[in-house]
């Protein structure tokens, strides 16, 4: 359990932070820019959930409970992803993304064209949440070139991206209310 009683330690004022280990690293690591973004990401989704309620609002709150496992997955250094006692995130955790992908996606219609952000202030607020969870992926990928990534950490940031996607289709009225890109239409 964490008990925080005091949030400033002066610990990171050389640029320095620890990891869950309690090695120190560099704030700028490639470790420490993958779990920044993740909670990028999660701030985001927290934005998003202002407008959000019911069903929609629950999922997103148990995906920021999950972004803060692997947020613990990334910051946690090591090989042993499976049968490891530290935190990481698990194939049920993508798994139940993916079911949540496929129940919503059997709303919508097939898409005729690519989707310019917005419609919705819940659709455009869960496009950036995309836009980050992506982005996060890209920082996860990255350090994976350099450092063992727990593969279902890099399969959940994956999906989620998808998943926001999706959901802000469903609430743009199940796609009516998307914007769709015509391209070239300013030349």
């Amino acid at each position: 359990m964490v008990n925080l009683t005091r949030i400033y330690t002066r610990g990171g004022d050389t640029g320095k932070t620890s990891l869950v280990s309690g090695d120190r690293v560099l704030k700028s690591a490639p470790r420490v820019t993958a779990y920044g973004t993740v909670d990028e990401t999660n701030a985001t989704i927290g934005l998003a959930r202002l407008h959000t309620s019911g069903a929609v609002d629950a999922a997103l709150s148990r995906i920021q409970n999950d972004l803060f496992d692997l947020g613990a997955d990334l910051a946690t250094p090591g090989e042993d992803f499976e049968n490891s006692s530290s935190l990481r995130i698990v194939e049920p955790q993508v798994v139940w993304l993916e079911h949540e992908i496929d129940a919503l996606n059997e709303q919508l219609k097939p898409l005729t064209s690519f989707i310019l952000p917005g419609g919705s202030p819940a659709a455009a607020a869960l496009h950036l949440c995309r836009v980050v969870a992506r982005r996060a992926e890209r920082d996860m990928v990255a350090m994976a070139e350099t450092e063992p990534v727990n593969p279902a950490a890099i399969r959940y940031i994956n999906r989620l991206s998808d998943y926001l996607f999706v959901l802000a289709r469903h609430l743009n009225d199940n796609g009516a209310r998307d914007v769709l890109w015509i391209p070239g239409a300013n030349r």
